[in-house]
């Protein structure tokens, strides 16, 4: 049984409203390192307003466990394999995932990423927890014109398909980020008794920690922060680069992020021989993007991958920085095309070639469409006002 709290909200017309029941909520993640990076914000107000927040994903991340501890978020691992579809082990997540809910009791779960939304919503279910919240960040690459038309591809999709249905079963809220997934949860009927998913503008950011930040004259010096897979566009990025720097040999193109066990995972030796050419400057990763982001110009993301909205790319915006990005679900909802950066057609090499030139050639435009992401950043993806949206769907008041 849990017990009440003795505070009572007051509405706007002055009528005390019933006491907010505390609740157990069960968050669950794919990537431990993303609690922080991604949901923190979330975490802090989940914790703050009196609810008892549990904190599920797979790895042991020391810095992670202890930003939650100082917040008051319990830790638990369980087993998951990110990527892969071996069935042994994605039974394993979801008998783990059982296996705690049934222990714990939580009121509420609110998983995260396509894993976690399957075997946490279907382990829920199967308990009877009826306050299920998903958070669509994306479908998933299956869903994604990359995922590919093949026999194996459309059945692998077809399985996803009805796996979703299962965890959304009765939810309360479906979150999904863009209008292209929107499109997707209604197309496949994911959805039943008459819910509709409710956009949210992605993660947010949380614009006192990502500061605005004027450039620094010269350049340009051109970045992109990603996971180095080749759907996030790397090669595509290398190769403008290549391009840009025959006008312009004083242009810098840098890349910040860390190697993949994806299938499609760009190698240490590919990356070793474009720097070794001269064309790419690799910084490796980091806990804090904030620095980079400050010293660059403008900020590329070619990714052609099914993005929810690349949280990479907000960060640009609240610091100010113009986006190149592609026409994709996702990376397109964060550009007003020629406001604050431009947007080009996924794999078009000279399209990004000729978007990054157009910035070297006028250095005053990326100081321009820089304090228009910013604004941008302010009226649209303020972490805070989407945690508002957040804790609305979720029946949740602070």
């Amino acid at each position: 049984m849990h017990t009440e709290d003795v505070a009572c909200l007051t509405g706007p017309s002055g009528v005390a409203c019933p006491p907010a029941r505390r609740r157990v909520i069960a968050v669950v993640a794919s990537l431990t390192a993303s609690l922080t990076i991604f949901r923190l914000e979330l975490l802090k107000r989940l914790a703050g307003a009196g609810h008892d927040v549990i904190a599920f994903a797979p790895e042991h991340d020391p810095r992670v466990e202890q930003a939650l501890a100082e917040i008051g978020v319990r830790f638990i691992r369980i087993p998951m394999a990110r990527t892969g579809l071996n069935p042994l082990e994605d039974i394993r997540t979801f008998w783990s995932l059982r296996q705690h809910f049934k222990r714990l009791k939580p009121d509420m779960i609110l998983p995260y990423t396509m894993k976690p939304i399957i075997y946490a919503g279907i382990a829920a279910r199967t308990l009877g927890i009826k306050e299920r919240c998903f958070l669509v960040t994306g479908l998933g690459h299956v869903f994604s014109e990359a995922g590919g038309r093949s026999f194996k591809a459309l059945a692998i999709r077809h399985l996803c398909v009805r796996l979703y249905r299962l965890a959304f079963k009765r939810a309360r809220v479906v979150f999904v980020y863009n209008d292209a997934d929107a499109e997707d949860v209604r197309r496949y009927r994911m959805l039943q008794g008459g819910l509709s998913p409710t956009m949210v503008a992605g993660s947010g950011v949380d614009l006192d920690h990502f500061a605005f930040a004027r450039a620094t004259r010269g350049g340009p010096v051109f970045l992109m922060i990603a996971r180095l897979l080749r759907d996030k566009g790397v090669v595509e990025y290398v190769e403008a680069s290549r391009i840009v720097r025959r006008t312009f040999p004083d242009a810098r193109f840098q890349l910040l992020g860390h190697f993949d066990s994806n299938p499609t995972a760009i190698s240490r030796e590919e990356i070793n021989n474009w720097v070794s050419e001269g064309i790419l400057e690799y910084l490796g990763t980091t806990n804090d993007v904030r620095p980079y982001l400050e010293a660059c110009n403008v900020f590329v993301l070619p990714s052609y991958y099914r993005e929810g909205i690349p949280r990479s790319i907000l960060e640009a915006l609240a610091i100010g920085r113009p986006v190149i990005t592609t026409d994709l679900p996702g990376c397109r909802d964060t550009v007003e095309a020629g406001v604050n950066g431009m947007i080009v057609k996924p794999l078009d090499v000279v399209a990004l070639a000729e978007a990054m030139a157009s910035f070297a050639r006028n250095p005053h435009l990326a100081e321009k469409m820089g304090r228009a992401s910013r604004e941008l950043a302010e009226t649209k993806f303020d972490v805070h006002m989407i945690n508002r949206i957040l804790f609305a769907g979720m029946g949740l008041t602070d």
